[in-house]
């Protein structure tokens, strides 16, 4: 698994490195014993007792055998499943396809009644219009996944967004000013999105706030990683190389607290309308 910046993945993956090397102790093994019973090289031992390697579901199940633990072997091999979903490479996840991609995180939304979005470089999914969806998952298309199932992929986003208009649901989106010229599809299609944040900002729908972060010279430096924080219970990021899942209250609580830095920061109603007018009137 990739290193990831996120100290929720590298703690996962050190807390199956400690439950793995009590079962060692508790044994009365050394790791040179462990590696003879297993047949492995002692670093081997090594690098997966102290998390600078991962092991694999087989490793596990030899590892409990030579430490007469085997019926730990499957609890541990849960946590580790764990820990590999926290995060996942984009060719990991779209290697069949973008449909398949965007339907993973479907239950996701449907289980959601808080749902908190900031976003740097271009709208979130759950307000995008059909037109820029397709401007944005056909450039991913074409940067990173050889299938071409675009059209089907748009379709199930755009069927997602019946979370905004069913159950008791709070939205809240964070964009910054710069996402109102994103460059996403034709005039055409941004002035549509366009039109579609000012129909949010005037509160076409009132439990959905949208707010933009105004670019100033003055302002602190803050994260350029788009985020979304589902109810208290996670948060997913979307980074260069893949999607990252964080599930670790306090981190949670990290991302909770920066996105109301933002809040803070950013402006709504008129002052919001003025700034997507400004955009709506540069496609001319």
């Amino acid at each position: 698994m990739p290193q990831s910046a996120s100290s929720s993945v590298q703690q996962a993956r050190q807390t199956l490195a400690n439950r793995l090397r009590e079962l060692v102790r508790d044994a009365g093994l050394e790791g040179k014993d462990l590696a003879a019973l297993c047949g492995w090289h002692p670093s081997k031992v090594s690098r997966i007792s102290t998390a600078k390697a991962q092991p694999s579901a087989d490793d596990i199940r030899a590892w409990c055998r030579a430490c007469g633990a085997e019926s730990q072997a499957e609890d541990l091999i849960a946590w580790l499943r764990a820990v590999e979903g926290m995060w996942v490479e984009w060719r990991r996840m779209e290697r069949t396809g973008l449909k398949r991609a965007q339907e993973s995180v479907q239950p996701l939304f449907e289980r959601t009644r808080w749902f908190r979005a900031y976003s740097s470089w271009l709208v979130p999914g759950l307000v995008q219009t059909h037109g820029y969806t397709e401007a944005v998952l056909r450039a991913v298309q074409r940067r990173r996944v050889p299938i071409d199932d675009v059209a089907e992929a748009v379709a199930v986003r755009m069927e997602r967004q019946h979370v905004l208009y069913e159950g008791q649901r709070r939205f809240a989106f964070l964009i910054e000013e710069s996402v109102l010229r994103s460059g996403y599809g034709d005039a055409d299609t941004q002035a549509e999105q366009l039109e579609r944040l000012s129909s949010l900002v005037d509160g076409e729908l009132p439990h959905v706030s949208l707010g933009v972060v105004p670019t100033r010279l003055e302002r602190a430096r803050m994260p350029v990683e788009g985020f979304g924080i589902y109810d208290k219970a996670q948060v997913s990021v979307e980074l260069v190389s893949g999607y990252l899942t964080i599930t670790q209250p306090s981190e949670v609580a990290a991302y909770a607290d920066t996105f109301a830095t933002l809040a803070d920061m950013a402006v709504y109603g008129n002052k919001a309308r003025a700034l997507i007018t400004r955009a709506r009137n540069s496609l001319v």
